[in-house]
């Protein structure tokens, strides 16, 4: 059973998940990530990862069997698990409870060699709405608090295996990062009344040279004060605090935004490792005013190093102005 600790001077919660690690050569550098001998992700092996929780499928055919479209199942080796009681507890000056959570898979596409920019507007609309499906679904379990959407690509970004796939991690507390900018959300709504992703909308439409795409209910840009060379945000134009509660048509639209970055970024970074992962309000939370739900698309280009972990200042050595007219005047 994985353990989550409460670091008490800064108060974020560390998942111990002593199952997916246990000797120190499981630490060492890999190096470039070459293509999976075998892949439990493809169509046709579906008998060799858990069963599936949710799947888009072709008429007639059947659970765990060829057929799907979107794909969503158990982490094999999950950081947290859904089975079990929180058991919250303290052990002197320090406080601890189960691991308990949900840690899921979505495998977006049946074909192997695919990336997310080679996938249709509606292909990624099913994924999307996948997300929101299970998004919905875990809320009604009143252990978990928040869940996060992520996709990891490439070694370098996390990834154990090349078939494109994204997955959820729902926790039974808010993440400190989450917390920190719904902080200063209702820090600076208590302050001039509105919400701060949405002023935020109206001024990179009015200063446009961070933009990165567009479409009638997304804005991609560059963030003002972006930590990671090509940093891009992508945030609804119209007010929604809960990923999950958007409308069909946000839904279509995301998708849309969606293929129009992620292929600028992998044309322009030459299949780069990234990150994507959905901030989202927590489920135990109605709508907020104060907070809108986006998507941050991190590239990994530059490592972190000691300045950088020792203060939670970053270094970027190209300005999101710079990158944002870069990636905006490619074709796609």
């Amino acid at each position: 059973m994985p353990e989550l600790r409460k670091d008490p001077i800064i108060r974020r919660w560390v998942i111990i998940a002593r199952e997916r690690a246990k000797r120190p050569s499981d630490f060492r550098h890999k190096g470039t990530q070459e293509d999976d001998a075998f892949c439990p992700f493809c169509e046709g092996n579906e008998d060799k990862t858990p069963p599936e929780i949710l799947a888009y499928r072709r008429a007639g055919t059947q659970p765990n069997k060829p057929g799907w479209r979107v794909r969503v199942i158990a982490n094999k080796f999950p950081a947290l698990r859904i089975e079990g009681d929180l058991t919250k507890r303290g052990i002197g000056m320090y406080d601890e409870m189960n691991g308990i959570g949900a840690h899921e898979v979505f495998i977006e596409t049946p074909v192997h060699h695919r990336s997310s920019s080679a996938l249709e507007a509606s292909e990624l609309e099913e994924v999307i709405w996948a997300y929101r499906d299970r998004m919905v679904d875990l809320k009604k379990d009143r252990r978990l608090i928040y869940g996060l959407i992520f996709k990891n690509v490439g070694r370098e970004a996390g990834a154990s295996l090349t078939h494109t796939h994204s997955q959820l991690i729902a926790t039974p507390f808010v993440p400190i990062r989450i917390s920190e900018e719904i902080r200063g959300s209702k820090d600076y709504y208590s302050y001039r009344g509105r919400c701060i992703f949405c002023d935020m909308v109206r001024e990179e439409l009015s200063f446009k040279e961070r933009i990165v795409a567009e479409t009638a209910e997304f804005l991609a840009f560059g963030p003002f004060a972006s930590r990671f060379p090509f940093e891009t945000w992508v945030v609804p134009k119209k007010h929604f605090s809960h990923f999950e509660n958007s409308p069909k048509q946000v839904i279509e639209d995301f998708a849309l935004i969606l293929k129009k970055t992620i292929t600028r970024l992998e044309i322009a970074l030459e299949q780069a490792p990234y990150n994507y992962l959905i901030h989202s309000s927590p489920f135990d939370c109605d709508f907020l005013k104060e907070y809108h739900w986006h998507l941050e698309i991190i590239p990994r280009l530059t490592k972190m190093a000691g300045f950088e972990w020792g203060t939670g200042c970053y270094i970027n050595p190209i300005s999101p102005e710079d990158a944002s007219k870069y990636l905006r005047e490619i074709e796609c």
